[in-house]
Formats: C-alpha cells, sequence, structure tokens
C-alpha cells in the first residue's frame, strides 16, 4: 500500500478528527515532506481535507471520493479482504469487471468507478452515469449455477439494493420485474446481470452484477428524455457523503444473499417490494407488443403472466410495463 493510501485509511477512519503530520509521519515511518506530498495529492483528487497549524490535517465529513479505504471500513468482517478497484472514470465498471473475471478475478471482486462515458443498461440502452454523484459498481459472483437458474442473481442483488437503501432512506424502495428499483414512482437504479458462461459444462463460471444508482444527481443535470421518470435517492443536502457507506452496504448485502442463494428466502421479500404483481403489464416477446396481467414470480425468479387469452407463461426476460390508460 502506497504512503498516500496509508494516510487515505487514517484519515478515512478518523473523519472528522484531526491528525497533526508529525502524528502521521511517526504512524508510518515516512518524513514529514511524504505526508505533505500525499495530502496535497489526495486534495488533487477532489478529497475535502482541511488544514490548520498546530492541529494537523482532517478529512472533512463532507468528503464524498469513493475510495478502497473507505469502502472497506464499513465491509463486515468477513469481506473485508475483498479485491476492491476504484476508477475515477471507465467506459463501463461491467466490461473491466468482465475482464477480471475472465482473467481468474476471484469471488466478491468490486469494480467501482467515479462514472461511466460508456454506462450501459438492458437491451445496449445508454445508462446516465455522471461523475460524482451517483454509484456505478460491478461484483464479480461465483454461485455455482445452471444458466436457467441465473436470473436469481438479479432478483437477490435487486433485495440486497433495496435493504440499503432503505437503510439510509425513509422512502420505500420497490421493484419492477427484473432489474429497476423505484422509489416514489421514478427509477433510481437499474441493475445488470452478466454471464460468464462454460457452454461445455452448461454452468455459470462467473455472473457480473452490475449496480448503477442515482444517489445525489440533481434534477436539471437528467437528461430530457429521463426527467419525468428517473430520479435520485437523495436531494438536496441529504445524504451528501454517503456513497462510500452506501456501497458497502450494497456489498454486505449482496455477498451474504449469494452464500445461502439456493435457500431462496429473498424471493419472497421480492414479491412483497414488486411493483406489477396483480397489475396489467404489456411485454414485448418476439418483437411483439402483448398484454397480460403478471401474477406471480416463480421459484427461480420468472414472472408468470396471464395472458389475454387465458393462458399461463413464464417469462425470464424481456421489456415488461405497466400498462396505461
Amino acid at each position: 500500500m502506497s504512503v498516500k493510501s496509508e494516510i487515505l485509511n487514517i484519515l478515512e477512519t478518523n473523519k472528522g478528527k484531526s491528525i497533526s503530520g508529525q502524528e502521521l509521519a511517526d504512524m508510518l515511518s515516512v518524513s514529514r515532506t511524504a505526508v505533505w506530498k500525499s495530502i496535497n495529492m489526495l486534495k488533487q483528487e477532489g478529497y475535502i481535507i482541511d488544514s490548520a497549524s498546530n492541529k494537523g490535517y482532517s478529512l472533512s465529513s463532507d468528503s464524498d471520493v469513493l475510495s478502497e479505504e473507505a469502502m472497506r471500513l464499513y465491509l463486515r468482517n468477513d469481506y473485508k479482504s475483498i479485491p476492491i478497484y476504484v476508477y475515477k472514470t471507465l467506459p463501463s465498471t461491467n466490461t473491466r469487471a468482465k475482464e477480471e473475471a475472465i482473467n481468474n478475478g476471484v469471488h466478491g471482486t468490486v469494480i467501482a468507478s467515479e462514472e461511466q462515458t460508456g454506462g450501459r443498461g438492458r437491451f445496449g440502452r445508454d445508462f446516465f452515469s455522471p461523475a460524482g454523484t451517483g454509484i456505478y459498481m460491478s461484483i464479480i459472483l461465483k454461485p455455482k449455477l445452471e444458466i436457467s437458474d441465473s436470473v436469481l442473481i438479479t432478483t437477490a442483488a435487486a433485495v440486497a439494493v433495496c435493504r440499503a437503501l432503505e437503510k439510509f432512506s425513509d422512502k420505500k424502495a420497490q421493484i419492477k420485474w427484473v432489474n429497476d428499483i423505484f422509489m416514489d414512482g421514478k427509477k433510481v437504479c437499474g441493475i445488470l446481470t452478466e454471464a460468464v458462461t462454460d457452454f461445455e459444462s452448461g454452468t455459470v463460471e462467473s455472473i457480473i452484477a452490475g449496480i448503477g444508482i442515482n444517489v445525489k444527481t440533481r434534477e436539471e443535470d437528467f437528461p430530457h428524455e429521463l426527467k419525468a421518470k428517473a430520479a435520485s435517492v437523495f436531494s438536496g443536502e441529504e445524504g451528501f457523503a454517503l456513497r462510500n457507506r452506501l456501497a458497502a452496504e450494497i456489498i454486505n448485502n449482496i455477498l451474504s444473499c449469494c452464500e445461502n442463494l439456493d435457500k431462496k428466502e429473498f424471493l419472497s421479500e421480492y414479491k412483497d417490494r414488486s411493483l406489477i404483481l396483480g397489475k396489467q403489464i404489456t411485454y414485448t416477446k418476439n418483437n411483439h407488443l402483448h398484454e397480460a396481467q403478471a401474477k406471480d414470480i416463480d421459484s427461480s425468479g420468472g414472472l408468470v403472466i396471464e395472458t389475454s387469452d387465458g393462458r399461463t407463461e413464464t417469462l425470464h426476460s424481456g421489456e415488461v410495463s405497466i400498462k396505461s390508460y
């Protein structure tokens, strides 16, 4: 670990408290000059570090830069040693995570970025990912699933994200099958799961769970086409410096769900949070739009529907919307 990373770890652990330059130098067995250089580098990266004569350095409680050091502070003990890579910018965290998975990336590896220049949603859509206001991260999972059961990861991840959001917000989090999280009627999070498969054995080698959350994106900053349907978890000064804690809580929840994936205990909660069960919906199949009623979520996370001619079918993928009248 570099001197800069070690200083950041100390400052994050003591956020809001002052630590003298000499104290930091003694703790790390480095010179005061090395401490000063590292502090300046951190300031250039966007960290809000207050410094005062006779007091030392203090990481402001308003500082909200995503970092491995800060996320790791809030991880459960069982997950403290997982690999975490945080970037200033990436085209896509899912793409980077797939590269890592192919190169033997281990279960629980996290790829996060302050922004994405080519963030992707389902069906190749763009995912709006501006710098400094969201959480854009991907987790490599190795759940030992058949390809047909991989949708379970998406449902588990959706529940994990909802639990984390409600820990820090008083808003109710709901799920639009299969991968969108809504608060107050607007989308605040999208989940994109992609599999790295072994076609010979028919098993999933890795699943990349990509999560994009509008944490504190201002309403006026959303593109015009998204303003009517997208929103942020927090507004104004609410949740100003919560991104590292929220990211860690999501990681904790997802890895915990994966430990007991075969028990499928999260499915009942997924149903309870559903925005569409019991509603008339439209869905796309074979490039045609159909109408149906959403009846249930099956044991594999599929959406059970009753078609307009009375047949029961199960959807495992596709675009679903609540029918508007």
